[in-house]
């Protein structure tokens, strides 16, 4: 990058210590066909007159004869007019070279503070010569006086920062070799990406290392907090600071971001605004965010070392406790939610997190985001959350959207125990009616019991409220699931547009109780253009992942098979299986459903042995439910659909009747012929006929042999 632009006059190296901008310039001027000349600044060199005599110096020893130098000994002021005329004659001097010449002057950071010394490094800037002659400036922090606007404007100056100097993963491996660590690529990286690539990171990093026993243990806990990187930071960056500067980033380190007027209130006082402008400038590793300069990060080593000087300061930990309080609050005001949960959670503020999550909870839920909710859950222990009715009940719905009925129930229990022993009403909405969805979600008692207490959330809300959606959806799936499908439809259609807009995954889930009532009624294309809805809300807000997400697919799978799309069926098959396998043991009018809707798509699929498989499982689950009058019809209808599928596939004298197909049903049980006669309402010597007449068709002797015999051609699952 040095070398790409010869004729720039100007080049600054703007970063922090340890980034290698003095290796960089020998390196660099190793490699040029130039004269260099090169000048390390001091605090002495805060006088100009020095200043350009040691300049002058360095000139003369690279071979340029500067003419009137000798002047420099004879001033004993600054005078302008000669000052000016002798750094004209200077630059000048620098012009008229068959080779080029590079004047480097490196720790520009120490002249600060002295205004005339950086007037005669800009006037040097000045009357450089357009080609030819490079003035190159290493610094710490932004170079003061040097009028740089004007000159990007001019493209007469080329800029590096430290993200130019930040180290690649061959060169941190080389770095590290060199420092006597060997890693591998993938161990060399996580130190890289720990260390940001700050060159001195990685050489402190390997100090840290190759003196320990165990180097992957030692790897992995490495991190600002090693004593020599807090003695590195200590000497190098925090020794010159005021107290102030230290107290705003020390108490400040328990922000991801700084920002002027949150510091100013996690400190409870003014003024951190500057500060903040002053130690960027200072390149405290410190870096601006934003073009405006109003939010800025510390380097992630950096932050670590000052939370270990906190956690030094503040053994007890309560005044961390405040400032992640303090924080919370403030995130709160300004509208950053994600903020202020996570530093009520930092805090250990089980009330204050569990009200902010649960006022907040219908965004994450729908919009892709509980694997964000469990996270902030798992910072408490299960006594903090049993004891916070709000925290209770965030953890049951989390729960419940991850297909872990069991917890959901669990935690829906300690809410409602927790909601009936407050001696005053909840201090956050909607808490009631949370804990009675997942009375009604988890069901125990059937569909229409489940109906019954949406219904009473339903009427606890508000018109507003984006829980009413949920309740919409349960009340939808009794009315359905009973047989009312007019009042289903009525309460799946209000479902979907309360959830249209803030509940994408309660809508999905609607359109696809309205495609299945709608496939049932015949009209299989308007079903097509349902689930193509409820599919393209999990596809557009990242809900794929979702376990609950598996009733979706499945009912997809069985319209789109139905209508032809084969593809997209199958598609939405192994999708649906796939989530179907995360549910475990689940709500269970929804396990039977979905299997239900799968073993649709199955049997148009024509695998008729995955089909009779989720019948099966589906008829098991249906017992658990038997207010569901629906699921006896479609397992009726799919299970004769099955068998006439089953016999059209077998030809000639191994043709099975329907009623044979029904004996073979019941052979893998432990019934007996005569518990199978009751069964199906005939006697015992009927099922032992036909049962021969299945092991002769089969080419078998035995019932066990007939039921080996019958999943290898798929008329049973193996």
């Amino acid at each position: 990058m040095l070398r790409r632009e010869p004729d720039v006059p100007l080049l600054t190296l703007v970063a922090p210590a340890g980034y290698g901008k003095t290796s960089l310039l020998w390196e660099w001027l190793a490699h040029e066909d130039c004269l260099s000349a090169w000048v390390t600044l001091r605090d002495r060199h805060g006088d100009p007159l020095l200043l350009l005599r040691e300049i002058a110096d360095a000139l003369a020893q690279a071979g340029l004869i500067v003419p009137a130098v000798d002047l420099l000994d004879k001033l004993d002021t600054a005078d302008p007019d000669i000052f000016d005329g002798l750094i004209l004659g200077l630059c000048n001097a620098m012009a008229h070279l068959d080779r080029g010449v590079v004047l480097v002057l490196d720790n520009l950071h120490v002249l600060d503070q002295s205004a005339h010394a950086l007037r005669a490094i800009a006037c040097i800037v000045e009357h450089l010569p357009t080609t030819g002659a490079q003035l190159a400036l290493a610094s710490r922090t932004e170079p003061q006086l040097l009028h740089l606007g004007r000159l990007r404007a001019h493209r007469a100056v080329r800029e590096l920062r430290f993200e130019d100097l930040r180290m690649d993963r061959g060169e941190a491996s080389e770095l590290l070799r060199v420092a006597g660590v060997e890693l591998t690529g993938s161990e060399v990286e996580l130190l890289r990406q720990r260390t940001e690539g700050w060159p001195a990171g990685l050489y402190l990093a390997a100090l840290s290392l190759r003196d320990q026993p165990d180097l992957n243990m030692a790897l992995e806990r490495f991190a600002g907090d090693d004593h020599v990187v807090v003695d590195y930071l200590r000497d190098e960056y925090l020794s010159g600071l005021s107290d102030e500067e230290i107290e705003l980033l020390t108490r400040g380190a328990i922000l991801a971001t700084l920002h002027g007027p949150l510091c100013d209130a996690l400190l409870e006082r003014s003024g951190s605004t500057a500060l903040l402008e002053a130690l960027a400038r200072g390149n405290l590793l410190l870096a601006p965010l934003d073009r405006s300069r109003e939010w800025y990060r510390c380097h992630g080593l950096l932050r670590e070392a000052l939370l270990r000087e906190l956690r030094r300061e503040d053994p007890e930990g309560e005044l961390s406790i405040e400032l992640h309080r303090r924080a919370s609050v403030w995130h709160a005001e300004h509208g950053d939610l994600d903020s202020s949960i996570r530093h009520a959670v930092a805090a250990g503020d089980a009330q204050r997190a569990g009200e902010l999550l649960w006022e907040n909870l219908p965004h994450y839920l729908t919009q892709g985001q509980n694997s964000l909710v469990q996270g902030w859950l798992e910072q408490f222990s299960s006594a903090q959350i049993a004891a916070d009715p709000s925290l209770a009940a965030v953890a049951a719905h989390s729960a419940l959207a991850s297909g872990d009925i069991r917890m959901a129930e669990r935690w829906g229990l300690a809410a409602a125990g927790g909601l009936a022993r407050a001696a005053t009403p909840p201090s956050v909405a909607s808490l009631p009616a949370g804990v009675a969805i997942i009375e009604a979600a988890v069901g125990r008692h059937g569909v229409l019991p489940m109906g019954r207490v949406a219904a009473r959330a339903y009427e606890l809300e508000p018109l507003d409220s984006p829980w009413r959606s949920l309740c919409c959806l349960f009340l939808g799936v009794a009315g359905h699931l009973s047989g009312d499908r007019a009042l289903a439809r009525e309460h799946l259609e209000e479902g979907v547009h309360r959830s249209a807009v803030e509940a994408p995954n309660i809508e999905a889930l609607c359109l696809a109780q309205l495609a299945t009532i709608t496939s049932e009624e015949g009209d299989w294309q308007a079903g097509a253009e349902l689930v193509d809805r409820a599919v393209a809300q999990v596809d557009r807000h990242d809900l794929g992942a979702y376990p609950t997400s598996a009733l979706i697919f499945a009912v997809s799978a069985a319209v789109r098979s139905h209508i032809g799309h084969v593809d997209e069926g199958k598609r939405d098959l192994a999708r649906a299986t796939r989530l179907m396998g995360m549910l475990g043991d689940f709500i269970p009018w929804y396990e039977a459903e979905t299997r239900i809707a799968l073993a649709r798509a199955a049997l148009q699929l024509a695998d008729i042995r995955l089909a009779r498989t989720l019948l099966a499982e589906a008829s098991h689950l249906a017992r658990r439910v038997p207010d569901a009058a629906v699921f006896r019809v479609w397992l009726d209808e799919i299970w004769e659909q099955v068998d006439t599928a089953a016999t059209s596939a077998l030809s000639g004298s191994a043709a099975l009747t329907m009623a044979e197909l029904r004996i073979l049903r019941f052979l893998p049980t432990h019934l007996s012929f005569r518990e199978i006669g009751l069964r199906l309402h005939v006697s015992t010597n009927t099922v032992k006929t036909q049962a021969h007449a299945v092991y002769r068709k089969l080419g078998v002797s035995s019932r066990s042999e007939a039921v080996a015999r019958a999943g290898e051609i798929g008329l049973l699952d193996a």
